[in-house]
């Protein structure tokens, strides 16, 4: 299928949209709540169904903006979250490089039930984080700080959980006194890093019952993955502090798969475009089912309460205000006095003359299906 480019837009919305029903009549006993509310939400995101509120201009031109879902599966609603985020964690940035290191499993610990899979992304979230804690203290004699963030799809919507750290350069000594900042273009041998971590998340499987895994069939699993040469991938390091907060707003808040992927929905396939890594990052098109569409998109909405951001070192939540100010004071460094990257505010005229400020803003409630 080629793509156009005044071919339509679809979302994720009218995937739920044309096959949810059909889906959930087939699939639903094994679905998850948060699984099954995603699904509701998405669908309702954004129309009539969930209220919203009215904006008259002095022009006499009126918008109609209905509210949000606020899921954090929901596309529609990352944008706002991620640039909430940013802003907080605009405060934290230090003027030393920023590295990029991906830690991933290999093919045969992505196969565990779903049921053990919340198990598997707390291990590797521990396995990663001891991992780069561990190497930074041997080789920059300090604490590291650095940010995670778990992705569990690859671009198929299959399952290929990885965890992403946006890491520091630098080390913070156990005393508080120094800081040690890392080289600009080089901060952990990734081969001393995968060795690390494929020994640590092994034992973390071997400590850690998985629910739905009988002890014999993880130990089989355990014994090809310690067949495996395990690669942590570390990417080009960052230019500075801005880059590193374009990519949290872009990367940080990303789910499976975005509306802008969605290429066609009819009632029985889903279009979607690709990178196929293997050819060269060519872009390509898959169609699936609709039911296998929703499975696979399914399988990527996490527990509720689950979380997928997480701070570690001197970035975590612990006295973390206190460290950072203790290494600014170390490097000579001042508090960013104003964000770094330019967030977009609600405007108070209107959206088509530029000129009507806003006279009035109505609440709408919402509407509901009569099934009477």
């Amino acid at each position: 299928m080629q793509l156009q480019r005044d071919q339509p837009r679809f979302g994720v919305a009218d995937v739920v949209r044309e096959h949810g029903a059909a889906f959930l009549a087939a699939h639903g006993r094994w679905l998850t709540h948060a699984q099954v509310k995603a699904l509701a939400d998405i669908e309702r995101c954004r129309t009539a169904a969930l209220g919203g509120h009215v904006e008259v201009y002095a022009c006499g031109h009126e918008v109609i903006a209905y509210n949000s879902c606020r899921n954090r599966s929901c596309p529609k609603c990352l944008r706002h979250k991620a640039r909430e985020w940013v802003e907080k964690k605009e405060r934290d940035l230090l003027p030393v490089p920023y590295f990029h290191v991906v830690f991933t499993l290999p093919h045969e610990l992505t196969q565990v039930p779903v049921l053990a899979r919340a198990a598997l992304y707390e291990a590797l979230f521990r396995a990663s984080a001891a991992t780069l804690r561990e190497v930074g203290r041997r080789r920059l004699g300090g604490e590291l700080g650095f940010l995670s963030v778990l992705h569990t799809w690859g671009q198929t919507l299959t399952h290929h959980p990885h965890v992403h750290c946006v890491v520091a350069g630098g080390a913070l000594s156990e005393d508080r006194r120094s800081f040690h900042v890392s080289k600009a273009r080089f901060l952990l041998p990734v081969s001393v890093l995968s060795l690390v971590f494929k020994a640590k998340m092994l034992d973390e499987l071997r400590r850690l019952p998985l629910p739905g895994v009988e002890p014999a069939e993880l130990a089989l699993l355990i014994d090809d993955a310690a067949r495996k040469k395990w690669v942590v991938y570390a990417k080009p390091p960052f230019g500075g502090p801005a880059q590193v907060l374009r990519y949290l707003a872009r990367y940080t808040h990303k789910i499976a798969i975005s509306d802008r992927r969605i290429v066609d929905v009819n009632e029985k396939t889903v279009f979607f475009t690709y990178k196929d890594y293997r050819h060269g990052n060519e872009a390509k098109v898959m169609r699936l089912h609709g039911n296998e569409w929703l499975r696979r998109f399914t399988t990527h909405v996490l527990p509720r309460g689950f979380v997928r951001l997480r701070g570690f070192g001197f970035l975590a939540n612990a006295k973390k205000a206190e460290k950072l100010e203790g290494i600014r004071a170390l490097l000579g460094a001042p508090a960013p006095a104003k964000p770094l990257v330019e967030h977009e505010r609600p405007a108070c005229t209107c959206p088509v003359c530029g000129c009507g400020a806003l006279v009035e803003r109505r609440a709408l409630g919402p509407i509901t299906r009569d099934t009477s």
